[in-house]
C-alpha cells in the first residue's frame, strides 16, 4: 500500500502541532519533517526543539530529513526530539556508512537522500543499511516546485537495486494528483507532499486524491 507522508514545510508555522494533529486525524501515514540550514540547500526550517515540541500532535511517524551539511554531528539530536526515521543525503555525508549506523545503533531507521543529479550508484554498498531511499524530484529547498521527469527512470532502477530488501523508496518533490500516479509506477511506495496535502481546508479529500 501506498504511504502518504505530508510535507510540514507546507504547513501554517503559526499553527504547527495543530496542523500536525490535522494530517494525523486526514489519514496521514507518516509526518514528514524537512529540515534545512541556509548551507546545504537555501533555506531555514526546523531544529530538534521544534521537532520535540510537535512530537506530541500525532503518534504517526516522524519521518526527518537532514538537509544540512554535515548531518553526522546532529544526528543523535534529532533522534532524541522524536524523529523515528532519519534521512541524510549521499552530497552531504563523506562518511555514509557511518551515519546509517549510527542511526540504527540508536534504534531509528536509515534512510538516504539523493539529489536530482546524483546517480544511484553511490549507494550500492550501503543498501543493507538502509530502511529507506529517498529521490528527490525537485532540486532540494524550497517547497511548490515542478518535478522533474528524469527522475522517474532513477526511481525505476533504484526499485529494481532494492529487489526484495524490506526498503521503502519514497518521492518528495512537485508530488500531486497528477504525477504521484507515475511515480508509483515507476516503483515509489511512499510519496511526500506538502502543496498538494496542505492547500485548501479538506487534507482527507487531498491526501485520498494522492492515493487514487
Amino acid at each position: 500500500m501506498v504511504k502518504i507522508a505530508p510535507s510540514i514545510l507546507s504547513a501554517d508555522f503559526a499553527r504547527l502541532g495543530e496542523e500536525v494533529k490535522a494530517i494525523d486525524a486526514a489519514g496521514c501515514d507518516w509526518v514528514h519533517i524537512d529540515v534545512m540550514d541556509g548551507h546545504f540547500v537555501p533555506n531555514l526550517t526546523f531544529g530538534p526543539p521544534v521537532i520535540k515540541c510537535i512530537r506530541s500532535w500525532s503518534d504517526k511517524p516522524f519521518d526527518v530529513h537532514l538537509m544540512i551539511n554535515p548531518a553526522q554531528p546532529f544526528i543523535e539530536d534529532y533522534a532524541k526530539a522524536g524523529a523515528d526515521l532519519i534521512t541524510v543525503h549521499a552530497e552531504a555525508d563523506v562518511h555514509l556508512d557511518r551515519s546509517l549506523q549510527l542511526i540504527r545503533s540508536l534504534g531509528k531507521k536509515a534512510g538516504v537522500s539523493l539529489n536530482p543529479h546524483t546517480p544511484e550508484s553511490v549507494i550500492e554498498y550501503v543498501l543493507d543499511k538502509l530502511d529507506l531511499i529517498l529521490v528527490m524530484s525537485v532540486n532540494p529547498g524550497f517547497g511548490g516546485q515542478s518535478f522533474i521527469d528524469s527522475q522517474l527512470e532513477k526511481i525505476s532502477r533504484i526499485r529494481r537495486m532494492i529487489g526484495d530488501r524490506p526498503i521503502d523508496l519514497e518521492v518528495d518533490g512537485g508530488v500531486n494528483p497528477e504525477t504521484a500516479g507515475k511515480v508509483v509506477a515507476a516503483g515509489a511506495n511512499v510519496l511526500v507532499a506538502g502543496s498538494a496535502v496542505f492547500k485548501g481546508s479538506d487534507y482527507a479529500a487531498n491526501i485520498k486524491a494522492l492515493r487514487g
